[in-house]
């Protein structure tokens, strides 16, 4: 009588393409999952601008900045009072403009963009365009 101990070669295989096959679809799965936490992220700070934007046009009867745009963090940071993420590392470039509109643009990646605007009463960001280049 013969004593079969282990698994087959054939048997080994077919356990290590099922773990592949389930291990590529969790990749998949976690890429899309972080890029949607990233453009929930996005939409957030933009709400945050669009009120401190309404509430800097409280204080000094005018949108910031003054003219023009701003795309430096550390100055937006400073005068509309809020604490947008400024590392180099961080995941969406951020710009605000005269007229009340603000933009994030996403650093890496497919480069997509969120735009709000003081006049959106609704708040829902919206990807494309929407504000000046």
């Amino acid at each position: 009588m013969i004593n079969k101990e282990g698994f087959t070669l054939l048997e080994v295989l077919i356990v290590v393409a099922i773990i592949g096959i389930l291990a590529s679809l969790a990749i998949v799965n976690y890429a899309k999952t972080k890029e949607y936490a990233l453009d929930k992220e996005a939409i957030s700070n933009l709400k945050l601008i669009q009120v401190a934007e309404k509430g800097y046009y409280l204080d000094m009867s005018t949108y910031y900045p003054s003219s023009a745009s701003e795309s430096n963090i550390a100055n937006i940071n400073a005068n509309l009072k809020v604490s947008l993420p400024s590392g180099s590392n961080r995941s969406w470039n951020y710009t605000v403009w005269s007229t009340g509109c603000s933009r994030a643009t996403r650093n890496g990646g497919d480069g997509r963009s969120w735009y709000l605007t003081i006049a959106d009463l609704a708040g829902d960001p919206d990807a494309g365009a929407g504000c000046p280049s």
